[in-house]
């Protein structure tokens, strides 16, 4: 049977954002990571909202209360942009995780991500909810082209824009030894599964040092979003849990400190301002997908469709010829 050792998480603004739009929680058994959009104060306002809610009581377990969990954020969420005119239009992304019995129940909305690192391997586990990765999964895009695509911050899901919102949700059975990583796209957008990998595997001892690294490494590439990352492992039962579990205080709501950064937020050079989020509906993307798809070539006709055109063609001229002659010889 395994249980739950360390976790912790960090939150950093990256180099091109003056606020940071993110929102973590770490409050074992319960882990999330929000992404706010929707400019001034909203994204910031939304994301907070939506963790906060998560301490919320709701019924049900596993699976059921992951869904449960979010739709009372996305509930609060709305209703906040509803009776605030300056936070009208704010939406956020939200991926969960809870871990109860050895199982980790997953729910996500948006394109944060959770990832499993288990025997050095590193999965991802969510789908994004993204119009780049909706081209992708149907082919007419490939992962190298959807990193640069000029929509790829085009989003089809999110929680405030609607009344209800559609979560996925699902199970994962915990190993010891698993380390689960959740965290918004300011740092898959920077940084590849790989690097990803080998922070992990090189600071499974210190996970603290491991989110510090990922986030090091965001920034050098660009930090040209929020970035922030939670990690939680699981052990054996009757381990000890080591005492470096680092909470955020977003269930208390306190605000959040900001990390010492190894990178200047903003600098001299950094003039033009990161791509906002933007949420399309899921009909909209499809629409949007269709309009890419390239125009079916027309099929190239059958020898023997070929040859009986050449015929006729022949015979036309044939014909023509004739009817010349013909009338020649009646003028004379």
């Amino acid at each position: 049977m395994s249980a739950l050792g360390r976790s912790t998480g960090l939150s950093h603004p990256g180099r091109k954002r003056r606020r940071n739009e993110d929102a973590w929680v770490c409050h074992p058994p319960l882990f999330a990571v929000a992404d706010g959009m929707g400019g001034a104060r909203g994204g910031e306002i939304a994301s907070r909202v939506a963790a906060t809610a998560l301490g919320e009581s709701v019924d049900g377990s596993g699976e059921a209360r992951v869904v449960a969990l979010i739709q009372e954020a996305n509930r609060q969420v709305y209703e906040r942009a509803r009776e605030d005119s300056d936070a009208s239009g704010m939406g956020t992304t939200i991926t969960v995780a809870i871990f109860e019995d050895g199982i980790v129940s997953i729910g996500h909305v948006g394109d944060s991500r959770a990832y499993l690192i288990r025997d050095r391997n590193v999965d991802q586990l969510t789908e994004d909810h993204s119009l780049v990765a909706e081209l992708v999964r149907t082919g007419r895009l490939s992962p190298e082209e959807a990193e640069t695509h000029p929509q790829r911050s085009v989003i089809t899901r999110a929680l405030g824009t609607d009344p209800d919102v559609d979560v996925d949700s699902f199970a994962v059975e915990a190993k010891p030894g698993d380390v689960f990583l959740i965290c918004s796209d300011g740092l898959t957008s920077m940084v590849d599964d790989e690097t990803i990998l080998d922070v992990v595997e090189r600071s499974r001892a210190e996970l603290d040092e491991a989110a510090k690294e990922l986030i090091a490494a965001a920034n050098r590439n660009g930090g040209e979003d929020n970035i922030t990352v939670v990690f939680f492992e699981v052990v054996e039962e009757g381990a000890q849990a080591p005492s470096e579990t680092k909470p955020m205080p977003a269930l208390d709501g306190e605000p959040e400190a900001a990390p010492e950064a190894d990178e200047d937020t903003l600098t001299e050079a950094d003039h033009v301002p990161a791509v906002d989020t933007m949420v399309v509906p899921p009909e909209e993307a499809r629409a949007m997908v269709a309009a890419r798809q390239p125009e079916p070539p027309e099929p190239k006709p059958h020898l023997g469709v070929q040859a009986a055109r050449m015929v006729i063609a022949l015979a036309v001229v044939a014909a023509l010829i004739l009817l010349v002659i013909w009338l020649l010889g009646q003028s004379q």
